[in-house]
């Protein structure tokens, strides 16, 4: 009998050391109230209370948190209803806060972020709530985190998960998607013939020309070649012409002139009688030697008229 008070005291005294120790997981926070006031925020490890006068009021996780934002209907600025859902991320900084601050964070930051997003989609039409889902989402935390400053939580990020418009806009705008398709089709069609056709207007323009540049060269090239055909002509004769000179002030160079004339009449005298029937001829055709006087009379005319 004397052992069981023995037995109850021990109890009692395991039972105070339980109470009286507190172990706090990583990431956490123990909100420590004192005889029903704020006494002090637990950190992670093991710490001592008093117990029957201490306990632990609140435990926050301050790990981030993903809430899900269910959908709701918002109109937007062009009178579309719109079905939106999203997720908003959290984090506790400050546990007393979170504690004393407001009774329910999280409904809070539930409500808030709906009501702004009604707000937000609100200001937007419906082509262009696809296009600013950022601008959204940044005006949802933006709000969030100015009204949450005494909750001491943060609002990491919200983002939008889905945006349903109705079936009939959603068949309107299917509809406007294949114009626009189509449309850009029509252009990009239209875009090709005008290039192949200028295209092939460039490339005749560049045949005609380089046509023009072939005939005009070919043209250049005759000229120069009929030029330098009547200069070598011009040589030849001037060539010819230096060598009988020099022929005829050699010794015999009159005779044999006299006999190249001689020559010369007769046979274009003899030429003249094959085409015609009639002749006149001259009155002394009888007396050669006259005949041929007469020319290198001439002949030394012209001589002296170069000297």
């Amino acid at each position: 009998m004397e052992k069981i008070p023995l037995i109850i005291f021990a109890l009692l005294v395991v039972v105070i050391l339980l109470k009286s120790i507190k172990v706090v997981p990583q990431q956490n926070a123990f909100v420590i109230e004192r005889l029903g006031k704020y006494l002090s925020t637990l950190e992670p490890g093991i710490s001592f209370i008093i117990p029957f006068i201490d306990k632990v009021a609140y435990k926050h996780s301050l790990k981030e948190m993903a809430m899900d934002i269910p959908e709701q209907v918002c109109i937007t600025k062009d009178n579309v209803q719109v079905g939106v859902d999203g997720v908003v991320f959290l984090q506790v900084i400050d546990p007393k806060m979170s504690s004393y601050g407001i009774a329910n964070y999280r409904f809070a930051v539930l409500q808030l972020a709906q009501t702004t997003m009604r707000s937000e989609i609100g200001k937007i039409d419906l082509d262009k709530t696809f296009e600013e889902r950022t601008l959204v989402n940044q005006q949802v935390v933006a709000a969030i985190d100015e009204a949450s400053i005494g909750w001491g939580v943060k609002t990491l990020r919200y983002e939008i998960k889905n945006i349903n418009p109705p079936k009939t806009v959603l068949h309107a705008m299917e509809k406007q998607m294949m114009a626009e398709r189509e449309k850009r089709a029509v252009i990009l069609e239209s875009e090709g013939e005008k290039q192949s056709a200028i295209n092939i207007a460039e490339g005749n323009r560049q045949k005609v020309v380089l046509e023009s540049e072939a005939t005009q060269q070919q043209s250049i090239n005759l000229a120069l070649g009929e030029a330098e055909a009547i200069k070598a002509v011009a040589v030849a004769t001037a060539d010819g012409i230096t060598t009988v000179a020099q022929a005829i002030k050699a010794d015999g160079g009159s005779e044999a002139v006299q006999l190249r004339v001689a020559e010369q009449l007769v046979e274009q005298y003899g030429k003249l009688a094959k085409t015609t029937n009639t002749m006149i001829l001259p009155a002394n055709f009888g007396d050669m030697g006259s005949m041929i006087a007469s020319a290198m009379t001439v002949i030394k005319g012209t001589k002296g008229g170069d000297k």
